[in-house]
């Protein structure tokens, strides 16, 4: 279905060009209501030497992850939006788009139970290994056990431990919420005061007393691998790292060598810095280190609230009411 037009409006309606379609709808959602808008050209993958000459004619463009930088914004020059379904959108020129009139939307609102969840599973492999001990009786280790039981590695309870959450916005209140369930005590950095579970602490006290550290703050410009040796260096060597955020956050080499090193116990990581990461990342093959191909925004309900909410970021900015907007004013 690659390089198809799936739907055709009137000449007068807008072309909208979805640059990367396939990891929001890999089939199990539908573009139907997309259809009404204008002529939509899909596309399940746009590789970077394609974006500006795909996008050239569109008047919307609908990207995930494919990057629309400034020659593409220049060269489109019907173009009037551009819809990211991610709430990210670093991916995006916003400066190059608002000097040429161009409305940037995102979804700010999504997939906060799924990610919180995902950080959840992330966690529990860390502490019970469920993946580890079921491959292990797949391949006949129980059957072939002179005991009844065995472990491949400790099993830790949450109950009592300290969760230390980086970034106290939606994602990072609802992980406290879980974490409070399971009997977490519960402290939180956020570059700005906020009211929730647990103690607001300095970054440095959170990174000396965490027993586990979630992270869900959003990339820019001045954090970009601010989670280093120097922070690293302060966390307790039975302490674990979890990701479910931007990869950028993290200096990867230096987390690597703090779990070869065992400066720390462990990291669960849903993103990466490169994705998908080239096959010598310093992190991958590390036993210590769990790693998922970016998952944790992708359940069917997240996608769906995903879909829909892009929708009627369009749908808004055809009736002169952009909502969700990103930049300019």
């Amino acid at each position: 279905m690659d390089n198809s037009v799936l739907g055709n409006g009137p000449a007068a309606e807008p072309q909208i060009v979805i640059t990367d379609g396939y990891t929001l709808n890999p089939g199990d959602l539908s573009w139907e209501p997309f259809f009404k808008l204008g002529k939509i050209r899909y596309y399940e993958r746009t590789p970077p030497a394609e974006i500006t000459a795909r996008c050239k004619e569109a008047s919307v463009i609908v990207t995930n992850k494919t990057p629309i930088n400034g020659e593409t914004i220049n060269a489109a020059k019907n173009l009037r939006l551009i819809a990211v379904t991610a709430t990210g959108y670093n991916i995006i020129d916003t400066e190059a788009a608002t000097k040429n009139g161009v409305v940037v939307c995102n979804v700010p609102v999504y997939g906060t139970d799924s990610v919180a969840q995902h950080c959840f599973a992330l966690i529990l492999e860390l502490t019970n290994r469920v993946g580890l001990h079921a491959q292990s009786v797949r391949a006949g280790d129980w059957a072939r056990s002179k005991d009844w039981c065995y472990t491949l590695s400790p099993i830790m309870e949450l109950a009592g431990k300290t969760l230390g959450i980086i970034g106290f916005g939606r994602i990072g209140q609802q992980t406290a919420k879980i974490a409070a369930a399971f009997g977490m005590k519960l402290i939180y950095y956020n570059r700005s005061p906020k009211n929730g579970e647990g103690e607001q602490v300095g970054l440095e006290e959170l990174f000396a007393q965490s027993d586990f550290i979630s992270v869900h703050c959003p990339l820019t410009k001045d954090n970009a691998g601010f989670i280093n040796e120097k922070l690293l260096s302060l966390m307790k060597p039975t302490a674990f790292l979890v990701n479910t955020s931007r990869g950028q956050l993290i200096n990867e080499n230096d987390l690597a060598a703090a779990l070869r090193n065992k400066t720390i116990a462990g990291a669960a990581l849903d993103v990466l810095s490169s994705e998908p990461p080239p096959a010598d990342h310093p992190l991958i093959g590390i036993p210590q280190c769990i790693i998922t191909p970016h998952i944790a925004w992708v359940s069917h309900e997240a996608r769906k609230r995903m879909m829909q909410s892009t929708l009627e970021n369009i749908v808004a900015f055809m009736q002169g009411a952009p909502i969700n907007r990103v930049n300019g004013s």
